[in-house]
């Protein structure tokens, strides 16, 4: 079954992961059978079965989609304009999710200018268009999202061109786990190395754990490795590819490699709380999660 975790050992309780590194070291060596992203939940540490969505985690304080709708509503903006209405109280219930860290109370709604993409977003946080990338299809859309302070949040790219992941050879994968995934509702396409696109957090293994957030219907990996976790879904035929997320491509950096806007931490259990408690990352898996594609 495509999409199946292989991370079936991972401790019950992130209180057991005295030793991140001893995590990872453990996650690679569990059983074949399941093949493919690992998927832990973000309190409990309890192991998803998939990182598509097939099983259910014991324990996991991940909203699922639904969870937002109780949030404060927004109006769709109109020529690349955002708009926003607040209510407090309804935000209190998109955020009483047990465990879950608490998200803004106000929020507003980017939409571009040709109506095709659209997403909430923090009412202090910045989304402006740029240009698309190189090679990108006819009608593609670039938005970066930055916070109220002007730090860089998100890159929206549509229409990306097909670009196949890199070569990954026996023995140079590194260990990879799946923090935080989330059904995301989006056109896509299916394939041999597809699952249905999620909204992740993931944390690969380097001289330090590094993190990335993002979109994605993309197998990483087979046995908890991976050279590269790739922020992207792939498109409908002839639609291009849509990614969004801080950085496409999340890699083991070098020791000389700039990180940001990636993210770091020295162990594991740190990783995992970021994706817990941390209200930045509680923004902006609620602004990934409201994406609305129109192809």
């Amino acid at each position: 079954m495509k999409g199946i975790m292989n991370l079936t050992c991972v401790p019950v309780k992130l209180a057991a992961l005295a030793l991140a590194a001893t995590v990872l070291t453990a996650a690679s060596a569990c059983s074949a059978e399941n093949k493919g992203p690992q998927v832990t939940s973000t309190v409990s540490s309890k192991p998803n079965s998939s990182e598509s969505g097939t099983g259910k985690p014991a324990e996991s304080t991940t909203p699922e989609p639904g969870a937002a709708d109780g949030s404060p509503s927004a109006t769709t903006g109109s020529d690349s304009t955002a708009s926003s209405s607040s209510d407090p109280a309804s935000s209190d219930a998109a955020s009483a999710t047990p465990g879950a860290a608490a998200t803004a109370l106000s929020w507003k709604t980017y939409t571009d200018p040709a109506k095709t993409v659209s997403f909430d977003l923090p009412k202090d946080w910045i989304a402006q268009s740029a240009p698309p990338e190189a090679g990108s299809l006819a009608g593609a859309t670039k938005v970066e999202v930055k916070d109220g302070t002007g730090k860089y949040v998100a890159t929206l790219q549509t229409g990306l061109p097909p670009s196949p992941p890199a070569d990954c050879p026996n023995g140079e994968g590194r260990p990879y786990v799946v923090i935080s995934s989330v059904p995301l509702d989006v056109p896509h396409s299916d394939g041999p190395d597809t699952i249905d696109p999620r909204v992740v957090f993931r944390v690969i293994q380097g001289y330090k754990f590094f993190g990335s957030y993002g979109i994605t219907n993309m197998v990483a990996g087979a046995d908890g490795r991976s050279c590269e976790l790739r922020n992207r879904v792939l498109g409908p035929a002839g639609k291009g590819d849509v990614s969004f997320g801080d950085i496409p491509v999340l890699h083991a950096f070098a020791a000389d490699e700039k990180v940001a806007p990636a993210k770091s931490f020295d162990t594991l259990d740190l990783a995992a709380k970021y994706a817990v408690h941390g209200s930045e990352f509680a923004n902006v898996q609620r602004m990934l999660l409201s994406l609305k594609v129109n192809q």
